[in-house]
């Protein structure tokens, strides 16, 4: 009659215990007490509840360690024990009073605790199992009665009570978290002012209820709705596109990731996947009014965490339908500022395209506004002292290039403004020194002027004139040279002959000089024919310093003979084209004019260099007083000379043999001396 009084009291103290919702753990373990007292003879009673993995694991017990080995280390697997398979699969107390009479029990724990006799019991309320109970021995049998086990039994229909409300509670402390969660998304949502925002605040919530870091949002293209456009991830997630390429390859073999998305937008169904890859992978449609607007997608790695639940999965949907309406109106308004960045990009656009136009023109351009302010120029326009296009920019024209006042393109750029007619006209400008063709033509509001440098059509002008006097010279020398030739050599021998005529002794120096006037005469005809030559000279692989250092003596004596010094600086250089006797002459010339031009004690350079990767250079540099500009213009042209006994042949002598060697001739001078550069190409 005592011990049912003590068992009566034990279970109202339980039931108080369970009433006054004490944490899990204490029912728990005030039920392992209840069940050791009332069991006097067994050594050790557990209470093991379900892990997502199919095992159940030690969560309260007496004791709490056995044998070094603590209760929450302690794992029942099914599928190795098949005592506990039957009692989970009967839902019915078993008792084995001898365990070496009885094979269900797992020989390993029997083993390593001498357990003689074994209670199993399954905690289960309304056919819901919620864990088992196991009482045994140290090695001595603990003979139970029925009513023992009744009475454990009784016990156990308490912890089962007890895991129920727990269980209750928590769904109902859930359910508020996820209400509060969504409440708290939609006042989140409810102040997102773009479409990154919006995103970043659902895969903000995801990550956190999914413990995933890696979200991705596949947006489908407004207008064709099932083409995906572009893909936005979460900010924690540091995948590169070819993380997200191995994971789409490695999702499914039998169907691709583009083909899982499309699926999903389709059914507007979640689908869950898993693989060997990603431990499992979530695809959510976000949907707006019927229309599937976007999928997101979340992926949890593999060895992360357990596969995700039905209620995990309906809370993710929970917060992607919370997102939908505020990602709907944001994507509204994206689309209508796109549609705005749209039509000022196209705008944008074709005023880049004129501005292009205007730029690509190699030729300075700029227009005026009637006040001859500037209202536009281009970058190849040239302006004095550094300025650029912003410095003048609302500037006065006549303040930005005074020296232009006065001149044709002031008197020009006045008649284009008053008459509103085109003007076109040719001006040298005293600012860089070029020439230019100008063209200034009106439009509503000013002229527009194009400056177009024709220096090098002038130096071709100029170079053709020049031309156009040797092919005039030579055809005069292909008409007139026999003729006057011919006479000339009677004359010469009839002189001779008289010389040696002894009653004409008295006046034989007068012969000598005619016959040098002759010769001389001879001598000029023979360089005018040389300038009139347009044939194309016979040319051969040679080297131009070896040419130098053949005549090197002559040049040296010839220097040494005026008092002036030569030098030679020759580099290696490669094999020309050339014709040997023409070269010689034309260095003959050079060096000749070069010692004219200086007094005595001054020297003369030579020199040979590559320049650039396609060009030779033959330089003679003499320590003259320079050339004046108005000569400079007319050198090389036939007859012009400024020496008192010159023939004004030499330099166009030069110039023609330089165009029959491809070559160019090019004058740097000024007061410390001149150097022509003669300009090979390789």
């Amino acid at each position: 009659m005592f011990r049912e009084q003590t068992r009566y009291s034990r279970l109202a103290n339980i039931t108080k215990i369970i009433n006054t919702k004490l944490e899990l753990r204490e029912v728990l373990q005030h039920v392992t007490i209840a069940i050791s007292e009332e069991i006097v003879q067994c050594n050790s009673v557990g209470i093991y509840l379900p892990q997502k993995d199919g095992t159940f694991r030690g969560f309260a017990g007496k004791p709490e360690s056995m044998n070094g080995i603590t209760l929450d280390t302690q794992v029942i697997d099914p599928e190795l024990d098949l005592l506990a398979k039957e009692v989970i699969e009967t839902k019915k107390t078993i008792y084995i009073p001898d365990t070496s009479k009885d094979n269900r029990p797992d020989p390993r724990s029997v083993d390593a605790f001498q357990i003689k006799s074994l209670l199993a019991l399954p905690i289960s309320f309304e056919q819901e199992l919620f864990g088992l109970v196991f009482l045994f021995d140290y090695g001595t049998p603990m003979n139970l009665t029925d009513s023992e086990i009744q009475s454990v039994e009784a016990y156990v229909n308490m912890a089962a009570v007890a895991i129920q409300n727990a269980n209750n509670l928590t769904q109902k402390e859930k359910i508020l978290a996820e209400k509060q969660l969504l409440l708290n998304i939609t006042r989140d949502l409810s102040m997102c002012s773009s479409i990154q925002e919006c995103l970043d605040k659902c895969f903000f919530y995801l990550g956190k209820m999914l413990d995933s870091q890696h979200i991705a949002a596949h947006l489908l293209d407004p207008f064709e709705k099932t083409t995906i456009r572009l893909t936005r991830t979460s900010k924690e997630c540091d995948w590169t596109e070819l993380d997200w390429m191995e994971i789409r390859r490695n999702i499914r073999k039998d169907k691709s990731y583009e083909a899982m998305i499309q699926e999903v937008i389709k059914t507007k169904k979640v689908t869950h996947i898993t693989s060997v890859d990603t431990k499992h992978l979530l695809m959510i449609p976000l949907v707006s009014m019927g229309e599937v607007l976007a999928v997101i997608v979340v992926v949890y790695l593999e060895g992360k965490a357990n596969n995700y639940d039905e209620s995990q999965i309906q809370l993710a949907q929970s917060i992607v339908n919370a997102t939908a309406p505020t990602f709907s109106n944001l994507l509204y308004m994206d689309q209508l500022e796109s549609m705005v960045v749209e039509r000022t990009r196209e705008l944008a656009t074709a005023n880049e395209k004129v501005t292009s136009v205007i730029e690509g023109i190699t030729d300075g351009f700029f227009a005026l506004n009637k006040e001859w302010e500037f209202t536009y120029i281009n970058k190849h326009q040239y302006l004095p002292l550094g300025k650029t296009a912003k410095d003048v920019l609302g500037k006065n024209v006549w303040g930005i290039f005074p020296k232009d006042v006065g001149r044709v393109i002031y008197k020009e750029l006045h008649r284009a403004m008053s008459e509103r007619i085109q003007v076109q006209f040719e001006m040298l400008s005293p600012y860089d020194g070029y020439w230019h063709e100008v063209v200034a033509y009106p439009y509503d509001d000013g002229i527009c002027c194009l400056l177009k440098n024709i220096t090098e059509k002038k130096k071709y002008e100029k170079e053709l004139r020049r031309l156009s006097n040797l092919d005039l010279i030579g055809q005069m020398a292909a008409g007139i040279s026999h003729e006057i030739r011919n006479p000339m050599t009677t004359v010469r021998g009839f002189l001779q002959l008289l010389r040696k005529e002894v009653k004409f002794e008295k006046h034989i120096d007068y012969f000598n000089l005619m016959i040098e006037e002759l010769d001389r005469a001879n001598s000029i005809i023979t360089e005018f024919l040389s300038v009139g030559n347009i044939r194309t000279s016979e040319l051969q692989m040679l080297d131009l310093n070896s040419i130098i250092h053949d005549i090197t003596p002559l040049i040296e004596i010839d220097a040494f003979n005026q008092n002036k010094s030569v030098r030679f600086d020759t580099q290696d250089i490669p094999e020309l084209l050339l014709n040997r006797n023409e070269i010689r002459q034309l260095i003959l010339n050079l060096y000749r004019n070069g010692l004219e031009a200086m007094i005595a004690g001054k020297l003369l350079t030579i020199s040979t260099y590559k320049e650039g990767g396609n060009c030779v250079v033959l330089a003679v540099r003499d320590q003259g007083e320079g050339i004046n500009l108005d000569i400079l213009e007319k050198l090389g042209t036939p007859f012009y000379t400024t020496k008192d006994n010159g023939t004004g042949l030499g330099l166009g002598i030069c110039y023609a043999i330089a165009a029959r060697h491809n070559a160019e001739i090019d004058i740097q001078t000024g007061i410390e001396g001149t150097t022509f550069l003669v300009k090979f190409k390789i």
